[in-house]
């Protein structure tokens, strides 16, 4: 079967490697209709995340789980799309792949992680850093202070303070709690490089592909004091970090670039042919801003477990330095553009620990969130007397605080759980607020904002609380699946089937499916609320 033009159908694979699972996606680069899709929960731990009892701070990935959810995701999704007319796994020309971050795996000389030899197997400092793990805080201020007290501009486009989600962060805390894995790791790879590299083969960490999204807005990376920060400042903080250094990376690439090609040992098994172009890996939430047909002055919101906002400036309007924002970096999200992150640290693991942890049990039957969802809609904003921060995993944006705790206030005897579910929608609402109003102070246009993520597809009401708090329109992207799709938009300019990422989102992407619109009324309201949070 053949597509517009006559020219035989052509597709591209993207990879997702979210934060509970991997989701594979093929897409048709011609059309942008999406073929089929698969998804694997990664089995180690909770819901795929390796927690300790006694730390809540701690969240940690087995690397294993990373290598058989590609191919335990694409063998499913190929199974589906070759029900589709004019499919074969020959016509795939791109592979692209995102991942959170940032989530560092400490890696053996050949690249294997340690986590995957026999040594290190039950140890958690050997594993994939999730991006959510808080266990660094200590050392982010420490590395904000020095950075601080030096006067060098490490910081100046990342907000002024560095993160304990963040790579350096977590390394320097490994070295003083786990030497002994700190000690046996040559290097270490954000979980977006090292499955692009698991996939080409090249998984040596001196040559592997390293992707700018993780390495300008985690790492302090920039080209304009060389690359990474220099040695004199990491040795600093502690000299092992200074003899890391070069066996890091000297450059960090545009996603829109090839790692490698799919080698024969990761086809192996998959059903895919090896020799296929795989892109430079960049993080999730950049890729569902792609996913989202981003461009100036479109504010992409991805709505999950937490929460990214990002926009992007022409490469001749540079950006000023905002501070309270996770990055300001050049070539991330859509390469030739400032790529602009900011986010909150919780939006839907509130909403689930109140339904796993507190929901009475007459919500609790089927879905909690949509009977509670069902419920909180039939009241009015400012009814129950209630309001929160939105603080439950500390303060992303702009406060960068990992340390603050959330408060609900106004409770009383009557309290029902659906004002109590939500006060907590309008709680990060107001936390979404303030980010726009911080980027709107220092002259970054956010006109229209899109949503995307399970959240903005499945809970009309969180978007219609969102538009009154923030007393603007927005709408949900038309793909329920952005952050794939935008991977899969990679794969399609890395394997030529496009010249930029600008020209494959016209094509592969569109306007969005659901618009909502604030109400005066309640803004109003939301207004009053929002002076007090």
């Amino acid at each position: 079967m053949t597509g517009s033009g006559g020219r035989e159908r052509r597709f591209s694979l993207g990879l997702d490697y979210g934060t509970n699972s991997v989701r594979a996606l093929i897409v048709d680069v011609d059309s942008g209709g999406e073929i089929a899709s698969s998804v694997f929960h990664y089995p180690g731990g909770e819901d795929g995340v390796l927690l300790d009892p006694k730390d809540p701070n701690l969240a940690r990935q087995a690397p294993a789980d990373y290598i058989e959810g590609f191919r335990q995701s694409v063998r499913a999704v190929l199974a589906k799309a070759r029900r589709a007319k004019g499919f074969d796994p020959s016509r795939i020309v791109g592979i692209g792949v995102d991942a959170t971050g940032s989530t560092p795996i400490p890696l053996a000389r050949d690249g294997t992680p340690l986590a995957m030899t026999n040594r290190f197997r039950r140890e958690k400092a050997a594993q994939a850093w999730l991006w959510k793990d808080h266990t660094s805080h200590a050392e982010a201020a420490e590395i904000t202070d020095a950075v601080r007290k030096s006067g060098a501009p490490y910081l100046d486009r990342c907000g002024g303070t560095y993160s304990s989600e963040w790579f350096w962060a977590k390394i320097l805390h490994c070295r003083r709690t786990s030497p002994d894995v700190f000690e046996a790791a040559f290097s270490w790879a954000e979980l977006s490089d090292f499955v692009p590299a698991w996939l080409t083969g090249n998984r040596d960490p001196l040559t592997m592909a390293r992707n700018i999204c993780a390495a300008g807005h985690k790492a302090m990376y920039s080209d304009v004091w060389g690359g990474l920060p220099p040695a004199d400042f990491l040795a600093g903080l502690d000299p092992a970090l200074a003899g890391l250094r070069d066996r890091l990376y000297a450059k960090a690439l545009t996603a829109d670039r090839q790692a490698g090609r799919l080698s024969a040992g990761a086809a192996k098994g998959s059903g895919l042919p090896e020799g296929i172009p795989v892109a430079v890996g960049l993080l999730d939430a950049h890729a569902g801003a792609v996913g989202a047909g981003i461009r100036p002055g479109r504010l992409v919101k991805i709505l999950g477990t937490s929460s990214c906002d990002m926009l992007v400036a022409p490469a001749d309007s540079v950006p000023p330095d905002i501070p309270g924002i996770c990055g300001i970096v050049p070539g991330s999200i859509v390469p030739g553009m400032y790529g602009i992150e900011a986010g909150q640290s919780a939006v839907g693991d509130i909403f689930n620990w109140f339904v796993s942890r507190l929901c009475p049990k007459e919500y609790s039957k089927g879905d909690p969130h949509a009977n509670l969802s069902r419920e909180a809609a039939k009241l009015k904003p400012g009814e129950s007397g209630l309001i929160a921060l939105d603080w439950n995993n500390g303060n992303r944006c702009v406060l960068a605080d990992p340390l603050l705790s959330g408060l609900m206030m106004g409770q009383a005897l009557s309290t029902s759980a659906p004002e109590i579910y939500r006060t907590l929608i309008e709680a990060t609402a107001m936390g979404a607020r303030v980010i726009i109003e911080r980027l709107e102070e220092y002259g970054v246009r956010t006109g229209e904002v899109v949503c995307c993520g399970g959240i903005a597809e499945k809970n009309p009401l969180v978007m219609t609380i969102y538009a009154d708090v923030l007393n603007r329109p927005i709408r949900t992207a038309r793909s329920s699946q952005t952050c794939a799709l935008g991977a899969a938009i990679f794969g399609a300019v890395a394997g030529g089937a496009y010249r930029s990422v600008e020209e494959a989102s016209e094509k592969m992407t569109g306007p969005g499916r659901r618009g909502y619109r604030p109400d005066p009324r309640r803004a109003s309201v939301y207004d009053r609320l929002y002076s007090i949070y």
